[in-house]
């Protein structure tokens, strides 16, 4: 089968030939629809070198998936042949406390995991192929009717990274709360779309692109502001000075972080959830009091199905580009030049 592998670090991948998959026990082999492409592989192919990660090429490219069960190993119960499914992409070791409640994202025994703080497309082979092996079946999820594996592969990331960061919130988002998105693109869009689908907050997209903002709007947000030197007190006017009750961050770079705290509200939230590289200086007065700074990753199995439970009743919508896989660098290559709004899903059949 054709597969999309990243060969070496700092390198494009390359379409090539390898054997198709075959289930061990408790293992399962899918027939991938979808597979999204993230901003995060271009880190892997731009920026990573050898030790930055336990893990390392080469392997098949592709950590948003879904598609239809192909092939069951030994001893899987509870799916059957053609089912289609969407695939979680943190593997954990199944065994720790956090894997047990389903927060594998945030593993606690690494070591025992099938690659250690990675899973396919990080490290084993992901799902930019024909067919993809899922070493456990606890991974999939079962989709729900009126959705289909294409709109399904970036929701396993794209939708679930942001509505993670969202509902650790839901507390501080009641109604005449106001939530910010920094960086309207392939997550912050649906950020917006899960803050109105799940809070009665108000919503204000930050983007330094016009056509983002524009975006953003037709998905739900009440204001879109562009990122420069009026972004804060622009927030702070709207918000009748008193900052924004959760800041989330999908960009992450020195100015947006710069621009998260300075206008959050005091007891508010900033997530940080862009890995743009930047650092944000904490000290006593260098941000509201009583405001909470975390980072988070990925999201837990539990909350994927809460996702593809909105995404079956039209609630979330990510903007889709396709690609058939013999294109698929193409996605990178338009990604990475700022052509896309939204995601790019590639389809391998």
């Amino acid at each position: 089968m054709r597969a999309l592998r990243l060969l070496e670090w700092k390198s494009d991948p390359e379409l090539v030939e390898v054997a198709e998959p075959e289930p061990g026990p408790g293992q399962v082999v899918v027939k991938v629809g979808g597979a999204g492409a993230c901003h995060s592989d271009l880190h892997l192919m731009r920026d990573f070198e050898s030790g930055a990660v336990p893990w390392g090429p080469p392997f098949t490219l592709g950590h948003e998936n879904a598609g239809w069960v192909h092939a069951l190993g030994d001893g899987v119960r509870g799916l059957e042949p053609g089912q289609p499914v969407a695939v979680y992409g943190p593997w954990g070791c199944g065994v720790c406390g956090r894997c047990r409640v389903g927060t594998e994202n945030y593993c606690e025994n690494p070591a025992e995991a099938p690659v250690p703080g990675g899973g396919g497309g990080l490290g084993l082979d992901g799902g930019m192929a024909e067919f993809l092996l899922v070493p456990s079946a606890r991974f999939l999820v079962p989709l729900p009717d009126g959705l289909d594996p294409v709109a399904a592969a970036p929701l396993t990331d794209a939708g679930l990274t942001p509505y993670h960061a969202v509902r650790r919130s839901w507390a501080k988002l009641p109604p005449g709360a106001t939530a910010v998105v920094i960086g309207a693109g392939g997550l912050g869009h649906v950020g917006v779309q899960i803050l109105k689908a799940t809070t009665a907050a108000r919503v204000i997209a930050v983007d330094t692109r016009e056509e983002a903002r524009r975006n953003a709007v037709e998905h739900g947000a009440d204001l879109a502001l562009p990122s420069d030197d009026g972004t804060v007190q622009a927030i702070r006017d709207a918000t009748g000075g008193r900052g924004a009750d959760v800041v989330l961050d999908f960009v992450g770079a020195d100015p947006t972080l710069a621009i998260a705290a300075a206008s959050a509200r005091m007891l508010g939230d900033v997530t940080i959830v862009g890995i743009g590289g930047g650092t944000l200086p904490v000290s006593f007065f260098s941000v509201p009091y009583e405001v909470s700074l975390q980072t988070t990753y990925w999201g837990t199995r539990p909350e994927l199905a809460e996702v593809l439970d909105l995404a079956s009743r039209g609630l979330l919508r990510p903007d889709v580009t396709e690609y058939p896989l013999d294109r698929a660098v193409d996605a990178y290559r338009d990604m990475e030049a700022g052509r896309l709004t939204g995601r790019a899903v590639v389809v391998p059949g």
